[in-house]
């Protein structure tokens, strides 16, 4: 509903404002302010969103969550926080309830896979886990043993292997060994890992969207105090223009996830018609990462890739999110697959299902 939407937002925005000030933060070496802003967000029952109030959570509605990432995206918040909720959605598509503490999803790519064992034990190696480092628990999609199944594996059961992402946050390896689960449920039917995929796509989608609109904010507000040659260089036909594209690719990365969005959580089946938003907005806003990141740079100029400035905060972090949860490329493919297969009479019918 539109009232909770706002208050939902409006309490991620206050906390955001408050305790991830992207300067505050640029400046913090030590990276003090984590612990602070992750407990705001979890006495505010942020992170559990998606998650019943049966099984431990808020009980928000999936709009509502969505709204919420795109307000995190705005902030280019480096802390679980949309790992969290994915984690918290898929163990309660299984009634499991969700731990305490930041989480994160395996597997978090398309070509990997996690496999149930015959005793009941989980096996596989995932690649790229955001924040695998900084989980205390994965919600895992499995497979074997006849079906999919999800489960609740303690981070003590894997073996982490550390990476960074190009936005410098941790992109890491993950590995299970025969690890015992907390608890393992069958999955809902009909539920795989491609619909874990393309959920944990539209996050990334919205918050990319979310990072885009403060990249234009940035740039606009630095080109009206700029001067060059006497002038402000937003007095620039050329600077203009630019400024321009980056409001298109910003406007169209938000209505292409947006768009996404509203269809997941006015669907109860993940069709084909859900498949093609989903999809295409991972790949457009993809698209505008790249595009918009090179205008937003370019406006900035040599400043603009300095440490000191917070414009990387958000450039660098909307290209590593295009590749979480299948790149563009692999979704590209996935769906020229799907229209391919239905063929040319259905296209059309399919491009205008919504």
């Amino acid at each position: 509903m539109a009232e909770s939407d706002n208050i939902i937002v409006e309490t991620a925005e206050k906390i955001f404002a408050d305790l991830a000030d992207p300067q505050t933060i640029n400046h913090d070496k030590k990276d003090a302010w984590k612990a602070p802003l992750w407990q705001a967000l979890s006495d505010a029952g942020l992170p559990l969103s998606w998650v019943p109030e049966d099984c431990g959570g808020s009980g928000a509605d999936l709009a509502d969550g969505f709204a919420l990432l795109n307000a995190a995206g705005r902030f280019a918040v480096a802390v679980p926080l949309a790992e969290t909720m994915l984690a918290g959605w898929l163990l309660a598509q299984a009634k499991i309830s969700s731990p305490g503490g930041e989480m994160t999803v395996l597997p978090a790519s398309p070509r990997d896979k996690i496999t149930l064992n015959a005793d009941g034990s989980l096996s596989g190696r995932a690649r790229g886990v955001p924040f695998g480092k900084a989980a205390k628990h994965f919600a895992v999609l499995a497979n074997g043993n006849g079906g999919v199944s999800i489960a609740l594996v303690d981070a003590g059961q894997a073996r982490i292997e550390a990476g960074l992402n190009v936005g410098y946050d941790n992109s890491d390896i993950v590995t299970l060994d025969k690890a015992q689960p907390i608890t393992i449920k069958p999955a809902p039917k009909g539920f795989d890992q491609t619909r874990l995929m393309l959920m944990g796509g539209v996050a990334r989608s919205l918050q990319i969207a979310g990072a885009l609109e403060s990249m234009l904010d940035i740039s606009v507000r630095y080109s009206n105090e700029r001067v060059a040659f006497e002038k402000k260089i937003s007095k620039f036909q050329a600077v203009q223009h630019n400024l321009a594209r980056l409001a298109g690719e910003s406007a169209a990365a938000l209505a292409a996830a947006t768009s996404a969005a509203d269809a997941i959580a006015n669907t109860a089946a993940f069709n084909d018609e859900v498949f093609l938003e989903a999809t295409a907005a991972k790949i457009r806003c993809a698209e505008a990462a790249e595009k918009g990141g090179a205008i937003a740079h370019q406006v900035h100029g040599a400043i603009g890739f300095t440490n000191e400035h917070i414009l990387h905060r958000y450039s660098l972090r909307a290209l590593a999110w295009r590749d979480d949860f299948g790149s563009e490329s692999h979704w590209a493919v996935e769906l020229g697959k799907l229209v391919a297969n239905r063929g040319a009479d259905e296209l059309w019918p399919l491009v205008a299902s919504r």
